[in-house]
């Protein structure tokens, strides 16, 4: 007994231990100041949870940081590096805001970076800009939820044609959506530039976007329990009348979306099944249908197939996308085990090698806008 206890304890460290590995990072930045630090920020916690300030880098020389982590073996890590904020964030090297780089741990690995730019450094500071014409509804309250603003972004004819009515979508994380000052990682959707640059070749018809910021409760807000039951009440008994008052809206349910990516992805899926009676089209991009245990997936089968339902899903492949691809994956086998045809009743896309971030999905924006609003 003694010997084979002995040998599953030596098995189990032998496994323990084969599977940690050491990943070191060296970054190299010349022209900065003796008083400079460096962050690196992550999506995993030991790499701060995309704090901007959390995890310092250890300055080894007059230009080179230095930082090692042990991990688990099959990690994928999505990473940037900071001077202490996102106003400070690295650049690439012809002054534009990179995607996040991706590391799958496998072995023990150097990294090694050369960091040229900076975003506070230089001018241009943002990619994108708003484009057409916002209003904003500042310190939304509702009930426990927090306060919060609302963008709006008017399609080119509303203030001329004082008589037409227009559609709407509703869009979460709405800080993200328009302008790359207010985005948490300064770039923005663009939905701004690809609805205005679809309008003006008559791709899709005109619409209003409403963008509905976040607040430190997002989690919670966009899933099921108390908060999200409340998110989704705001938007369907204050939020939506009162922009139905406000501007001139096509108020049906077929005239009106939802869309949002990640979390925000899944709580738009959860308005269409939980208030169908207000929204008839749903943009989910990357979203996290099933995560860590949570599977949101079985609710699907509560869609009906013949209430003139349309659904966009996507998703990419690389970093968090990966664990993500299940549940987009079984979302899909449900639609069409419920009778639902792709390509008329959903639209369903894989962008390979895209990661989880606000530059791939507004690569996809026009995607869901030319299906929803489309002008054929």
């Amino acid at each position: 007994m003694k010997n084979t206890l002995l040998l599953l304890f030596i098995l189990f460290s032998v496994n323990l231990y084969s599977q940690i590995h050491k990943v070191s990072f060296s970054v190299t930045a010349n022209g900065m100041n003796d008083s400079d630090k460096i962050f690196i920020t992550g999506n995993i916690n030991q790499l701060g949870s995309w704090s901007p300030n959390k995890v310092q880098l250890t300055k080894v020389s007059n230009n080179r940081w230095e930082k090692s982590f042990e991990l688990e073996e099959g990690t994928l890590l999505e990473y940037k590096f900071t001077l202490g904020s996102w106003q400070k964030e690295a650049l690439d090297k012809n002054g534009n805001i990179p995607e996040n780089s991706v590391l799958k741990v496998l072995s023990d690995t150097t990294v090694k970076i050369k960091i040229d730019k900076w975003k506070s450094i230089l001018t241009k500071s943002f990619q994108g800009q708003i484009t057409g014409y916002v209003e904003y509804i500042n310190n939304l309250s509702f009930k426990a939820l927090k306060n919060r603003d609302l963008i709006i972004w008017l399609p080119p004819s509303y203030k001329f044609d004082q008589t037409k009515r227009y559609p709407v979508l509703y869009m979460q994380d709405g800080q993200n959506i328009v302008d790359p000052a207010t985005s948490s990682f300064g770039i923005d959707w663009q939905i701004d530039e690809t609805a205005d640059s679809l309008i003006s070749v008559s791709k899709i018809k005109e619409l209003i976007i409403v963008g509905i910021y976040n607040t430190s409760d997002r989690s919670e807000e966009y899933s099921p329990g108390t908060l999200g039951e409340l998110y989704m009440e705001m938007i369907v008994k204050k939020i939506k009348p009162m922009i139905d008052k406000r501007y001139r809206t096509l108020k049906d349910r077929k005239n009106t979306a939802v869309a949002g990516s990640s979390m925000g992805g899944l709580i738009s899926l959860m308005l269409i099944i939980n208030y169908p009676e207000y929204f008839s089209m749903a943009a989910c991009l990357s979203p996290a249908f099933k995560y860590n245990g949570f599977d949101y997936t079985p609710e699907i089968e509560k869609l009906e197939k013949d209430n003139g339902i349309k659904l966009y899903i996507d998703n990419g492949t690389v970093g968090l996308e990966e664990k993500l691809l299940p549940g987009v994956l079984e979302a899909k086998k449900k639609l069409l085990n419920l009778g639902f045809t792709e390509g008329k009743d959903f639209i369903f896309f894989i962008d390979k090698n895209a990661t989880h971030n606000e530059a791939a999905w507004a690569k996809r924006t026009y995607r869901y806008l030319e299906y929803f609003f489309g002008t054929e």
